[in-house]
């Protein structure tokens, strides 16, 4: 007696779907959108906002906050976050700014230097939250401390002058800038689309994104979790030691020692606007580009159209709570389906 097998059932192991999702979300377009009708208002009420001599140095002040960004991603991805990369800044700058004035260092051994002091800085970072297990915002409140008075030790509380002109090629500069466009700014579309890929399309990115979303679990499907919440913030250490350099160059020829002030919280403003979930398992670099690139415009804009300072502080705030809320009642959503 012969059975015969339903023919729909040989259809069972068809895919029928997108693996991967949308190389740009929803969030992404509404985030362009907001960009673009902001340029274009600025354009229409400070005529010479989209003139090449307003949009070079806008370009050239997104990078280094772009760049620590690409790496604050990845950590707040695998539900943690790191406050300490102003003191970073600050003590990478500093060491790179007197060996290249006071100990004759050229550019570009100083520079290595000061992206290893950023890699170490980062690496110190990622043992204790990794291996020590303590939650990631007490040790970077902790290590920020250190490494400010680090920072100001190395200052001496006094400017460092004679930065030579060798930096400006990370600067807003004619000597910076190729066919217009900062080098800064070129370097870190270079490393958003790097990492951008390596989030995308491979297992390792993908590890990151289970690890935010349920570490336990990741453990149990054998990824090296402790591995994986460590690199983060050592990626992180070395991109703020790379930032360093231009933060350097977009400066005049010397080095005060309020270097990196506020730097964390435009940072962490640019990852969480971008669409990075605080809660981990979610988020992209280019949603982070996109939100740097929004921090930066509402402080230039606040400040051609004349108005308070502190009215740049409080539109990014209103942005954050925003994109937090959203956050939120998406994750609420997700549950309930």
């Amino acid at each position: 007696m012969s059975t015969s097998v339903p023919t729909h059932t040989k259809a069972i192991s068809r895919p029928s779907g997108r693996v991967l999702p949308r190389a740009i979300s929803g969030q992404e377009f509404v985030l362009i959108g907001v960009i673009v009708l902001l340029w274009a208002l600025l354009g229409v009420f400070t005529p010479g906002f989209l003139q090449p001599a307003s949009l070079q140095p806008l370009l050239a002040s997104i990078a280094p906050i772009a760049i620590i960004g690409i790496g604050m991603t990845i950590i707040i991805i695998t539900a943690g976050i790191d406050i300490s990369v102003a003191g970073m800044v600050m003590v990478c700058s500093v060491v790179m700014a007197k060996l290249m004035a006071e100990g004759g260092v050229p550019l570009p051994v100083a520079l290595p230097i000061g992206v290893a002091i950023g890699g170490l800085l980062g690496l110190l970072n990622g043992v204790l939250i990794a291996i020590g297990r303590v939650h990631p915002i007490i040790i970077t409140f902790g290590t920020a401390n250190i490494f400010l008075f680090i920072g100001l030790r190395i200052f001496d509380a006094q400017v460092v002058n004679g930065i030579p002109s060798s930096v400006g090629v990370f600067g807003r500069g004619e000597a910076g800038r190729l066919f217009g466009i900062p080098h800064s700014f070129l370097i870190m579309l270079v490393l958003a689309a790097i990492v951008w890929w390596f989030l995308r399309y491979t297992a390792g990115g993908r590890h990151f994104y289970a690890i935010g979303s349920d570490a336990p679990a990741a453990k149990l499907a054998g990824i090296r979790v402790e591995r994986h919440t460590m690199i983060p913030y050592v990626l992180t250490g070395l991109l703020a030691g790379l930032a360093s350099i231009i933060v350097i160059a977009n400066g005049t020829q010397s080095l005060a020692p309020t270097v990196g002030k506020g730097m964390e919280l435009q940072v962490i403003a640019a990852v969480v606007i971008g669409g990075t979930s605080i809660l981990g398992g979610r988020g992209t670099v280019l949603g982070t580009v996109l939100g740097a690139i929004l921090v930066q415009t509402v402080t230039s804009g606040t400040i051609q159209l004349g108005w308070p300072s502190q009215l740049a502080n409080f539109f990014v705030g209103v942005a954050i709570v925003i994109a937090v809320g959203a956050d939120l009642i998406q994750q609420r959503f997700r549950r309930k389906a």
